[in-house]
């Protein structure tokens, strides 16, 4: 997902060092806010994840605490290492949405200046 979110980019800025015309810039526009769409609903589902895995992790710890067993205490290593990556990868995501948001605004204000 990632890589799918640098690659847009890239495409994106290249895109406007070429220095396109207004209808270009409508284009891009447009598909760079479908994308910045489908990666909000990404994002709620990473998030809605994340959260349930946390929460589990919680859980079993609370569980681990009260009843220590090494099946338990193997499970709650495995749920904090999977709450840990899936919070780095959120991280990611929401960071990358962020900096979209500011190219959508840069090109919309491209766009403004060519038309005038």
């Amino acid at each position: 997902m990632i890589d799918y979110m640098k690659k847009h980019e890239r495409y994106v800025r290249e895109t406007l060092e070429n220095n396109p015309d207004v209808e270009k810039l409508r284009e891009l526009l447009a598909y760079h806010n479908q994308q910045i769409q489908w990666m909000q609903h990404e994002r709620l589902v990473h998030l809605i994840v994340m959260l349930f895995v946390c929460l589990f992790t919680l859980i079993i710890f609370g569980f681990t605490v009260i009843h220590i067993s090494l099946p338990l205490i193997i499970l709650f290593v495995i749920l904090l290492g999977l709450s840990i990556a899936y919070i780095i990868h959120y991280f990611r995501l929401e960071n990358n949405v962020q900096k979209w948001y500011l190219i959508s605004n840069q090109i919309r204000k491209m766009k403004e200046n060519e038309s005038k």
